[in-house]
């Protein structure tokens, strides 16, 4: 009994070529970071940002507590020294007499008693009086007392103060109005104003140590801050380090994998929530496993146990099939139905104990050296596929490393396939094509047709077993297996094969096998 060629129902339609997608489930399961990325230092990982964070935050605090402290120190210190000049400023000027009009014998003694009494600091005093100028010093003028200061002190009889940084150097600037009471209440400005100009330079100094004390007080402290920092960063990275060993293990197949919980914060949480994910996914991959072996062995099973009834239904239907002429045409009509459907079965059990073979990978490939367009003929000529209805183009001299039987049954299965959902004429081109550099050269065979082409929404489950175009049709010529068979071979071949539509219309389907792979067995 001949083989049929092809056995897989596809619908037709145009699609660009897309290349197929094994379906189920695979494991191992490959990590999805490679070496070089786990060895790859990360500048901007998770452990930096904590410290920078951490660092941060510290950097912060330190600077708004540097700056405060300054600011009252600061104050602090200046406000003394301002009170204190003001405070005796005023007092002196209280206690000294002035005769009006004031005039410019002697003034300038007062105002040197007054410079004598000084506090904190000495002061340097003017005295102003309509156009009169007088000075404790060498100077009748000041150019540290500013126009401002002057109306303060005419518009406040109390006096007035102001801080003046002049060449880079602080002073305090007091001015001070005489008064006389006219009433227990009320005061009369005299319209003569003494000023007091005290260089506040020690302040200053004091005021630069403070902030120079604040400042190296606040780098230490932010090297202080990165020991927290990395313990912090340590305590957090730990369990992210351990989850991420752990999926790493999980992706290389150990489904057993479970991380240590620690604690009852978050992290711990999500400890827990891993291995219960993982709990449930062992015991899922481990159903799923039997649940495969299950099928994987009944379809064995059944396909041996049907393999000699068959054999002796085949026997008893040849004999049939050579006497149905002798018939009555009911009788011979039943005896070839039931012998094409006992020939059907044959098929489907064979492709069965092929699959199972494959599932079990005790495929084996026996590969030997043929000559490739030679080996095509072969399975043309051994099909009757010579006529109009296929046509080839097959260089001669290309030789490879191929199983005969297996790439006998890939190029019976496309081009049948293609004859039976497609449309003839039926092209089968045999080629080479050098990959990238490094790579071996690719032996490519293609098998197009000159039909609709596959529709888009049947493409992408092409290769599946069992999958037909039409839900409908639930009985069909072939087993539904010819296609997945054609891609377990060229796999075992260490090579690919893809699924498409000719912009020019039609179906092409191509087949990439290495030229130059030895071959291994599955």
């Amino acid at each position: 009994m001949r083989r049929p060629a092809a056995r897989q129902d596809r619908g037709r339609g145009r699609q660009p070529p897309v290349r197929p997608d094994a379906a189920g489930l695979r494991l191992p399961l490959r990590a999805a970071v490679s070496g070089g990325e786990r060895s790859r230092v990360r500048v901007f990982g998770l452990r930096t940002r904590l410290l920078f964070a951490f660092l941060m935050v510290a950097a912060v605090s330190a600077g708004t507590t540097a700056a405060l402290t300054y600011r009252e120190a600061r104050t602090a210190v200046l406000k003394t020294a301002q009170d204190t000049a003001v405070t005796s400023f005023r007092e002196q000027v209280q206690l000294t007499g002035f005769s009006l009009p004031v005039r410019g014998e002697g003034l300038e003694d007062v105002l040197r008693d007054l410079a004598r009494k000084s506090k904190p600091h000495p002061w340097v005093v003017f005295a102003e009086y309509g156009s009169l100028r007088a000075s404790s010093g060498e100077n009748p003028v000041s150019t540290v007392i500013t126009p401002e200061l002057r109306s303060a002190a005419r518009a406040n009889p109390r006096g007035a103060f102001e801080r003046v940084v002049k060449d880079g150097v602080p002073y305090l600037t007091i001015a001070m109005p005489t008064v006389f009471k006219t009433s227990p209440d009320s005061v009369l400005p005299s319209g003569l104003v003494l000023y007091a100009v005290m260089r506040m330079t020690d302040e200053q100094i004091t005021i630069d140590a403070l902030l120079m004390a604040a400042r190296d007080g606040a780098l230490p402290g932010l090297a202080v801050a990165l020991i927290p920092g990395l313990l912090a960063a340590r305590s957090v990275l730990r369990p992210v380090r351990e989850l991420r060993q752990a999926a790493r293990s999980m992706g290389s197949g150990r489904l057993d994998t479970r991380i240590a919980v620690r604690g009852s914060d978050e992290l711990a949480d999500l400890a827990r929530t891993f291995n219960e994910s993982t709990g449930q996914l062992e015991r899922s991959v481990r159903e799923l496993r039997e649940a495969e072996e299950r099928a994987r062995r009944f379809a064995s099973d059944v396909s041996h146990e049907l393999r000699t009834p068959l054999a002796g239904m085949l026997a008893v239907t040849e004999v049939l099939d050579e006497d149905a002429d002798g018939l009555d045409a009911d009788t011979a009509r039943a005896v070839r139905l039931v012998s094409a459907e006992t020939g059907k079965l044959a098929v489907l059990v064979e492709d069965l104990m092929e699959i199972s073979r494959f599932d079990a990978r005790a495929a084996e490939l026996n590969a030997d050296e043929v000559d490739v367009a030679e080996a095509i003929r072969n399975t043309l000529q051994n099909r009757h596929w010579t006529d109009d209805r296929v046509r080839t183009e097959l260089p001669d001299g290309i030789r490879a490393r191929l199983d005969p039987r297996r790439f006998d049954v890939v190029i019976a299965n496309l081009v049948g396939n293609a004859l039976k959902h497609g449309d003839a004429p039926v092209t089968v081109r045999l080629r080479t094509e050098a990959g990238a550099p490094g790579s071996p050269v690719l032996l490519i065979t293609e098998v197009a047709d000159s039909g609709p082409g596959i529709q888009p929404a049947v493409l992408p489950h092409i290769f599946d077993r069992f999958y037909k175009a039409d839900a409908a049709r639930t009985r069909s010529a072939g087993s539904g297996l010819g296609l997945a068979i054609t891609l377990e071979n060229v796999k075992l071949h260490g090579g690919t094969i893809h699924a498409g539509n000719r912009p020019e219309g039609g179906a092409v389907f191509a087949v990439e096998i290495p030229l130059h792979v030895e071959g291994a067995g599955g």
